[in-house]
């Protein structure tokens, strides 16, 4: 994700690649000789603190997402996180209040908001162009190797179908319908301990509902 954003960053005419920072000097190099990038770091700190860096961009594993957008925030740096935005709610709200506290953009990357063919959804929506939407029914499946090294597979790395690719149904509902009043779910749990297999229903305020389904276990019809 990191090298996809680097490569469209190359095409605005009003943003630039300042710094990279990485868990290495070798991949920070590599990625800045890829990107014509200034500056490599092989830790967060000294990217944080280089005055050059007005925005983060960041394509960490899930597991550090909100400890880095934290540091960030402190620094007075403006965010852009990954999805997904955190591990838990208990994450995200100490991101947002904080973000709030210093005046300081936050957003997730949640690239899926902004494709064409959604762009025009939000704008058929706003002209209710078409009806009175009351429920929305989307999923996906697919069935990767398994890798117990990979962190899809890791649970200390924030793997596990829902935070991989159940987030984008949760955000295209409430995107539709607005934040859900109701969330009921059922999931089974992988040898690793992560989630592999579940389905989603949300309900709205005004009665809206959501079905929802994610799946490692299984394949989507072609």
């Amino acid at each position: 994700m990191a090298e996809s954003f680097a490569t469209a960053l190359e095409q605005e005419e009003d943003a630039s690649l300042s710094a990279v920072a990485s868990r290495s000097e070798e991949r920070a190099g590599a990625f800045a000789d890829k990107f014509k990038i200034p500056k490599a770091y092989d830790q967060h700190t000294g990217l944080l603190t280089d005055s050059a860096v007005d925005v983060v961009y960041i394509a960490t594993p899930h597991s550090s997402h909100s400890e880095l957008c934290i540091a960030a925030l402190e620094h007075g740096k403006a965010v852009l996180c990954e999805k997904p935005f955190a591990i838990n709610a208990k994450q995200a709200r100490e991101v947002i209040e904080l973000a709030r506290k210093k005046n300081l953009f936050l957003m997730e990357a949640m690239w899926t908001r902004f494709v064409p063919a959604i762009e025009k959804l939000r704008t058929l929506l706003s002209q209710q162009a078409i009806g009175d939407i009351q429920i929305m029914l989307a999923g996906g499946a697919y069935m990767p190797d398994f890798d117990p090294d990979h962190y899809l597979f890791d649970k200390a790395l924030g793997g596990g179908i829902l935070l991989d690719a159940g987030v984008y149904l949760v955000s295209l509902a409430s995107m539709i319908f607005g934040r859900p009043e109701q969330v009921l779910a059922t999931g089974q749990l992988g040898t690793t301990g992560v989630d592999e297999h579940e389905a989603i229903l949300l309900s709205h305020r005004r009665g809206e509902i959501a079905s929802l389904y994610v799946s490692h276990r299984a394949k989507s019809s072609p």
